[in-house]
């Protein structure tokens, strides 16, 4: 199927807008239609849609210096954004969903722009073993997106100083420090900036998908009471930080797959409500937790079998397994 394309470049560095018109885009994408955005954040942490916001970020120090937390709706890490990154984002139907063909625009972006730019692990761009690209994903019952960053001039001073990341994580990625396994493509280009990152992506796209689509910051096409409702949803405490409750219970492992937290509220031996946390990729998987281990007695073979109960197929039972077992190796 040739897809009909469309590419929208826009100029505003407010995050909570930005994922707004994300979200709008991804609702409202059609299914022979294949979109590319481009978009930046100024000083912003963005966390996962699974991630407890204090764990991982310094959230009074970021918003004390002007900076703001925003939360999207993919799963995955906590990342930070200035305007030396540029985000990208892949929309289409989930049938046209293709990660290698969309990965591919963004690498071969780069390798035009003469950085020896290559795929590591499962979904990290990297140049040298150092990752300039990570990336994240939603799927919705038709529709899908891809994004990702693109670390151009990043200031990687503020990203570790405003980013919390385990000492857990870090030695299961087998490095030193957050600093060290990060890399601004001007460390290969130093006169590169990001309107000529953005370019070459656009062109990247054009070639991979055909069509020559103009390139637009215009979204006044868009319905604007879902988009203002959209972004209320972003800019609101309740959907960027959430609840903080105190735990009876609270738990936390790391699994190649990610890490993951469990937070359990009891009454009378029973779990009154469950609060699970992770930067699993598969935010979908993790959401559907808290539900099977609410209303189980507190004991470790309950709550393995609970877990097991959800019916899953392929790496998705593979996690459930993983945490089935964790929890029934704690023996409570």
């Amino acid at each position: 199927m040739n897809l009909k394309t469309r590419i929208l470049y826009t100029k505003t560095f407010d995050p909570w807008w930005n994922l707004a018109v994300e979200e709008y885009l991804l609702d409202s994408v059609q299914k022979d239609q294949c979109i590319l955005y481009l978009w930046q954040n100024q000083n912003t942490v963005v966390i996962g849609k699974n991630q407890n916001a204090w764990r991982e970020c310094r959230t009074k120090l970021l918003e004390k210096e002007g900076g703001k937390l925003a939360r999207r709706i993919s799963g995955g890490g906590a990342v930070f954004h200035d305007i030396g990154n540029l985000n990208f984002t892949f929309l289409m139907n989930r049938e046209n969903y293709d990660f290698e063909k969309q990965a591919g625009v963004i690498l071969t972006a780069v390798q035009k722009l003469g950085i020896a730019a290559e795929m590591t692990g499962r979904n990290d761009l990297t140049i040298e073993g150092r990752k300039f690209s990570g990336n994240a994903f939603c799927f919705r019952k038709s529709n899908a997106y891809h994004h990702g960053t693109i670390l151009v001039s990043v200031d990687i001073n503020k990203l570790t100083r405003y980013l919390q990341v385990s000492e857990e994580k870090i030695k299961s990625k087998g490095i030193q420090s957050i600093r060290s396994r990060v890399v601004n493509l001007t460390e290969y280009k130093p006169a590169l900036t990001i309107d000529e990152v953005a370019y070459a992506v656009m062109e990247a796209f054009k070639e991979t998908y055909g069509g020559n689509p103009p390139i637009t910051d215009d979204t006044d096409w868009m319905n604007g009471t879902a988009l203002e409702e959209l972004y209320k949803k972003y800019a609101s405490w309740e959907w960027r930080y959430g609840e903080a409750p105190k735990f009876d219970i609270d738990l936390s492992t790391r699994f190649p797959w990610g890490g993951i937290e469990v937070g359990l509220q009891l009454v009378k031996g029973k779990i009154k409500k469950a609060y699970v946390y992770s930067d699993a990729m598969d935010e979908e998987l993790i959401s559907t937790i808290p539900q099977v281990l609410e209303g189980c007695i507190f004991e470790s073979a309950t709550l393995a079998k609970s877990i097991r109960s959800l019916e899953v197929e392929g790496e998705r039972k593979q996690i459930m397994e993983d945490i089935a077992d964790w929890l029934y190796n704690k023996g409570f």
